[in-house]
């Protein structure tokens, strides 16, 4: 679907894989982003208020709020949320490789 301006061109093209693990990452993808950055900046305002603004609904809702805070975590801190949701699914699809 779309727009929105793309949905805030989906949402800084996932805000660039939070800033590339602030500059280049581990210590386990620096715990995971920041724990996906507060569950994507929570779920980008909640779909921005619910408006919804597509893009095809950042990553279902950047997966059912990482399913529900699978309980709140380890196993290996679910595999590093799952290696950061798959590089933000590869970044929402390939808006360049992740």
């Amino acid at each position: 679907m779309g727009t929105r301006t793309d949905f805030d061109q989906l949402v800084e093209r996932l805000e660039t894989v939070f800033d590339d693990a602030v500059v280049s990452g581990t210590d386990d993808e620096l715990f995971a982003c920041g724990y996906l950055r507060g569950h994507f900046d929570l779920v980008v305002a909640q779909l921005e208020m619910a408006g919804e603004t597509q893009p095809e609904r950042i990553m279902p809702a950047l997966r059912e709020a990482v399913h529900k805070t699978r309980h709140e975590l380890s196993p290996a801190d679910q595999t590093h949320i799952n290696n950061v949701l798959d590089k933000l699914a590869l970044k929402a699809t390939n808006g360049d490789a992740a």
